[in-house]
């Protein structure tokens, strides 16, 4: 991986972070657009939110738990695009942390872990992980009808979250009519010093 995608992969996973922030103190009403789109305080990067969808019944009955959308981000400069399945998961029992993704035909995604937390061990341990798996664009283009992500733990647990044909589409329309041309090579490298 060369150093400006592993860049390109920090900014974007900072802009992440701000971006659930945002969007879990975002409560979805009536007319509610399907994807948010935000940019970062430079205007290099815009970020695209889906809209979440429930993996498992909400943990204790609390809102903004347990639950996936997709997210992308994408370069202005240079066009590169960034997609991520991201998942919120809380639970009761032995503690799962989920470390790897495959797709539905058994091929590896590049996993991402953000956070992992004990919630409780005074009545049974509980625990909220977040993370994500990199989906290449080309399969997301491919999979006009859906999408299947398994997640894998090292005991073995599997959670399969299967993305929508509706989903993707209305992700990429909201990413192709947002995303701008790609400056040219001169502009990006900025005036001669």
């Amino acid at each position: 991986m060369t150093w400006r995608r592993r860049r390109f992969l920090a900014v974007s996973l900072g802009m992440a972070l701000t971006s659930c922030a945002q969007l879990a103190s975002r409560q979805p009403g009536a007319g509610a657009p399907p994807v948010e789109v935000s940019e970062d305080s430079s205007q290099r990067f815009i970020g695209f939110i889906g809209p979440k969808a429930q993996h498992a019944p909400r943990f204790l009955d609390i809102p903004e738990t347990n639950f996936y959308c997709l997210r992308s981000f994408v370069d202005r400069r240079t066009g590169e695009t960034a997609h991520q399945l991201y998942v919120s998961d809380s639970y009761f029992g032995a503690e799962r942390d989920w470390s790897a993704a495959r797709d539905s035909a058994g091929s590896p995604l590049q996993f991402v872990k953000i956070s992992h937390d004990e919630i409780s061990c005074d009545a049974g341990c509980s625990y909220v992980e977040e993370f994500a798996a990199i989906l290449p664009e080309s399969e997301l283009r491919a999979s006009p009808g859906g999408l299947a992500v398994t997640f894998i733990s090292p005991s073995g647990d599997e959670k399969t979250i299967v993305i929508s044909g509706d989903r993707i589409a209305a992700q990429l329309a909201a990413i192709d009519a947002k995303r701008g041309p790609v400056e040219p090579a001169a502009a990006r490298a900025g005036p001669p010093g």
